[in-house]
């Protein structure tokens, strides 16, 4: 059942089982007010059994563009269309928030994202990537990552 995600009432519904369940939280909130913020998008949520396609998609440009394969399960994802950018997120049990920036236009910006919630160590399967900090007043320190995509997906 897809859940909107609340960023004045962060709740953790959908992410119990995580380690750092309340910093993942307020990542998945901190993600949804920037979507409202920019584009007035209303972040939307599924169980990652429920969203496989996306799961999937993501999974496919990591092991196609990296060989990167997350050890850690999906707990939920969302994709959604926004001026021109096709985005999809995964939320993993570990604390990891994976983003695809997928620009429809063929010479646009195509990107994937890594975020890790505040307590959580950085995966093995990401010990290639330096990761740059922020403070989030939702999920107090995030820290990211990037790499472009360079094949078409």
């Amino acid at each position: 059942m897809a859940y909107l995600v609340d960023f004045t009432d962060v709740s953790t519904v959908g992410l119990e089982s995580s380690p750092v369940v309340d910093a993942l939280a307020g990542l998945r909130a901190n993600e949804a007010r920037y979507f409202k913020n920019k584009y007035d998008h209303d972040f939307t949520v599924s169980p990652a059994a429920e969203a496989s396609d996306v799961v999937d998609w993501v999974t496919r440009i990591l092991a196609d563009e990296r060989g990167i394969v997350i050890a850690s399960p999906a707990l939920e994802a969302t994709r959604f269309e926004v001026d021109g950018i096709r985005m999809a997120y995964v939320f993993y049990e570990s604390g990891l928030s994976i983003n695809v920036m997928y620009t429809i236009a063929e010479a646009g910006k195509r990107a994937v994202g890594f975020k890790l919630s505040q307590g959580m160590e950085v995966p093995a399967e990401l010990g290639a990537f330096k990761f740059a900090r922020q403070r989030s007043k939702l999920a107090g320190e995030i820290r990211g990552s990037y790499f472009v995509i360079k094949g078409e997906h």
